[in-house]
């Protein structure tokens, strides 16, 4: 089977014929899927995209006409994908929906660490011959507050780590997973997470239901100086009401791996122009904001299991027709 590759980096490369080369046609192209691209899936009866790549109308519509039969997503989301549209497309969609939540949930751990720590600022002043404190000061995670938003596999892992630490959990989902509850995780409504949590990490899905879910208004019910972290999706978090946030002191810290507007920033090499993203380069000059290029799921075992998962897709779908 021809697979065309979109949004292709050495490293999915690497992985992807590692898991199945030998058995299908990979053609691998740097550029992102879009309507302008579509002619590059010629030939191909499946197309291999990522997260920032355009699956919208006329893009499925285009790749149908071209002999495409198979979306193969190798990740979990799907929120860029108009699945109406491949429905009456006669084209399938296929996802990674568990790869490896290891991997997300300690990234995220990761940030909440740094952050508080400062140890990116201290790493910097150590090099500089600083050995000064002032300005580090952090807080025990022991007896604080962390509210979860969805718990699923990656935010269940969230909460096993943090569980560790001796932090008091709250979750915020519309499905209870009883391995959180049984950690002791306490199931609220929103509200009650946002107020009453001294770190708030989103572990959510994008759904217009979670579309801005951390907006202005949810941002005046949290306690003053919280810490947001948010590994999940850009869009779940409304990016001017953060700015505003962080310069009234209402935000006290935040950690992000995504971005609304992400796609034409993350996974390349913009270090040798300007980021045209005013909103981005604002966050970017407070000091109390960390961000991470979309790398939460960069881990070799992560990789392994969606290209496994990703190749699988594609032979299940070549074998039955159908995922």
């Amino acid at each position: 089977m021809r697979i065309a590759v979109f949004s292709t980096k050495p490293y999915d490369a690497k992985y992807l014929t590692a898991a199945g080369g030998d058995v299908h046609d990979l053609a691998f192209f740097d550029a992102r899927l879009s309507l302008d691209t579509v002619p590059l899936a010629a030939g191909a009866q499946a197309v291999c995209v990522f997260v920032n790549d355009d699956l919208s109308a006329p893009v499925i519509s285009a790749l149908a006409e071209t002999g495409v039969r198979l979306i193969a997503l190798r990740c979990a989301g799907f929120n860029n994908v108009d699945m109406a549209a491949a429905q009456a497309a006669g084209v399938c969609v296929a996802r990674v929906p568990a790869y490896s939540p290891h991997a997300v949930a300690e990234h995220s751990v990761a940030l909440m660490l740094t952050l508080n720590r400062k140890t990116h600022r201290a790493y910097n002043r150590v090099r500089d011959g600083n050995f000064a404190l002032d300005g580090l000061l952090g807080f025990d995670l022991h007896g604080k507050t962390v509210g979860i938003v969805g718990t699923g596999q990656i935010g269940e892992r969230v909460a096993h780590i943090l569980n560790g630490f001796g932090c008091v959990l709250l979750a915020h989902d519309p499905v209870e997973n009883p391995a959180c509850t049984a950690l002791g995780v306490q199931y609220v409504d929103l509200d009650t997470l946002l107020c009453t949590s001294d770190v708030i990490s989103l572990q959510c899905p994008l759904t217009p239901q979670t579309h801005h879910l951390i907006n202005a208004d949810a941002l005046t019910k949290m306690k003053h100086g919280v810490m947001i972290i948010n590994t999940s999706r850009g869009a779940v978090v409304d990016t001017p009401a953060l700015i505003d946030g962080l310069k009234s002191g209402q935000i006290g810290s935040v950690g992000l791996d995504v971005y609304e507007e992400e796609a034409d920033l993350f996974f390349q090499d913009l270090s040798d122009r300007f980021i045209p993203d005013d909103m981005f380069a604002r966050l970017l000059t407070f000091p109390n904001v960390l961000i991470t290029g979309h790398q939460g799921f960069f881990t070799h075992e992560a990789l392994t299991a969606i290209a496994e998962t990703t190749i699988a897709n594609v032979e299940t779908f070549e074998r039955d027709g159908h995922i």
